[in-house]
């Protein structure tokens, strides 16, 4: 079992320390009060199990690159003013504007609208894969020590 304090390989000491019960060396138990010596049944780490590394997949919506070209030529193909287009869609005229320039980027919610309206396509799905599993280290684990710089002068 390793310190909780110094990450020394032989913890052999239960202290309190600032209130908290650590598992200690010899050597940082003197920085706290002793509470009692860890047994050998104690010590014996647990074998560590590995959780199957299970890709999971996240698909998410995302408009396409041009989408402002692609939106101002079908409501040109309509023969629609960009007045006319936003009463239709009931949504600002200053918006549309925007929307049509690239300054805004319409929300998913927008752009599907917008797809049913010009029949046409915005909005492709993206699938990432990400590995579920933990990266861990090799059977080691974060003490106080790699957390606290002790100030040596």
């Amino acid at each position: 079992m390793q310190c909780d304090i110094c990450g020394n390989k032989e913890a052999t000491i239960v202290a309190s320390i600032e209130g908290a019960a650590l598992n200690v060396c010899s050597g940082c138990g003197k920085f706290g009060k002793f509470l009692r010596t860890i047994s050998a049944a104690q010590k014996a780490p647990k074998p560590a199990i590995k959780a199957p590394t299970i890709p999971e997949k996240e698909v998410m919506d995302m408009l396409i690159e041009d989408y402002a070209a692609c939106i101002r030529q079908a409501r040109e193909k309509l023969g629609l003013k960009q007045e006319d287009f936003a009463k239709k869609i009931n949504e600002k005229v200053s918006l549309i504007h925007h929307i049509e320039t690239g300054r805004h980027e319409p929300s998913i919610e927008l752009a599907r609208k917008l797809e049913r309206f010009l029949r046409i396509k915005l909005v492709v799905e993206h699938e990432e894969v990400h590995d579920k599993a933990k990266k861990e280290a090799k059977g080691e684990s974060f003490t106080l020590g790699d957390f606290i710089k002790i100030k040596k002068g």
